[in-house]
């Protein structure tokens, strides 16, 4: 039998939240049925919907909370004054170790306040950073940072580096996953300072990192490597673009095959296969970005998902939890700062040398 996983909930996190975490929670626990759950909200909107899910009721934990975190709440006012939140309280529980892992479809700035106050970074990183993977040509990419960290130097995006690294192995199983830094070309001379350093530390490390050097936008799509990284901003702007570019296609799709008899008739040849490209370009398929780096398992769900995108955030969790993804992080760092201190050590040692010829 699989090790039984707790996982707190912001029940009311969300834009159809208690209703969509209810009706995720449910889902997930079809597919795993030793998860348990500790559900955060107001009590009385969420008891008749689990009354109703008597499965779910009887490894569900519900416990009040008088406050909520909306969508317009500034991260530095929900952080100060938002303490009994559904949000918070179920953040609290990972700390006190109630919890395993966190899942919030939640305002994204606040939550990854209220995490990194509550649960701090682990060892040797400086900034958590959003992860999550999306669709490729050659099956999915993991990208990161998605907005947490706006402006990056070359230690952020090295680390960045690291955590994608592990991500990709623990969430998909990939032996050695290529990294690659997201950069305005391929050539080593492009690039601002922060994202040339990198690269130049990524080279030199003997860390089992596979590094493929600098990727462009178009490689998002290609998938031509496991992992991509890059500062917050950019990161943001690249999934966004991804996304709408998404939506846009498919309402070009759907015009054309409105637009005349013979159109139609095409659309109902082609309908099995047209339902086997919007199940690919799904984004609920794709739900559960990960607060990388902390100390913790903290995952973010879309706030506009429905049941089942909130069931995928939670199966997210779920696997990060059952893999022991921070485990492999804190090794993988202590290896990583242990080959710094010997790369800083031999150039002290070059230069001294210098120094006395």
């Amino acid at each position: 039998m699989p090790e039984q996983v707790r996982i707190s909930l912001d029940a009311m996190g969300g834009d159809h939240a208690p209703d969509m975490v209810v009706a995720g929670a449910e889902i997930a626990l079809k597919r795993m049925p030793h998860l348990k759950f500790l559900m955060y909200g107001d009590e009385a909107r969420i008891k008749p919907l689990l009354d109703a899910c008597p499965e779910l009721a009887a490894v569900t934990e519900i416990r009040h909370a008088s406050q909520e975190v909306t969508m317009d709440d500034k991260p530095s006012v929900a952080l100060r004054q938002r303490r009994d939140s559904s949000m918070r309280l179920a953040i609290n529980a990972v700390k006190e170790g109630e919890a395993q892992g966190v899942v919030s479809a939640g305002n994204t700035g606040a939550l990854m306040a209220m995490a990194k106050f509550v649960l701090k970074t682990l060892p040797g990183i400086d900034r958590p950073a959003i992860a999550t993977y999306m669709p490729t040509q050659r099956g999915e990419t993991i990208m990161l940072d998605l907005g947490a960290n706006i402006e990056c130097n070359e230690n952020n995006l090295v680390q960045f580096a690291l955590l994608g690294e592990v991500f990709a192995r623990v969430l998909f199983g990939i032996e050695k996953p290529s990294v690659g830094l997201l950069n305005v070309g391929i050539e080593e001379l492009k690039g601002n300072e922060s994202v040339k350093k990198a690269a130049s530390i990524l080279r030199e490390i003997n860390l089992p990192i596979q590094f493929a050097g600098f990727v462009e936008g178009d490689d998002l799509a290609k998938g031509t490597v496991d992992v991509i990284v890059t500062d917050g901003f950019t990161g943001n702007v690249a999934l966004k673009t991804a996304e709408g570019t998404a939506r846009l296609l498919v309402h070009f799709l759907r015009e054309t095959f409105r637009s005349s008899f013979w159109a139609k008739v095409g659309y109902l040849l082609a309908r099995r296969s047209l339902q086997r490209f919007r199940e690919r370009m799904d984004p609920r398929r794709y739900n559960g970005a990960m607060l990388l780096g902390l100390n913790g398992i903290a995952v973010k769900s879309h706030g506009g998902t429905d049941a089942l995108g909130f069931s995928n955030a939670i199966g997210v969790c779920h696997d990060l939890i059952a893999n022991r993804l921070n485990d492999t992080i804190k090794a993988e760092i202590a290896s990583f700062e242990a080959e710094m201190s010997k790369a800083e050590a031999a150039k002290a040692a070059v230069a001294l040398q210098d120094t006395a010829q």
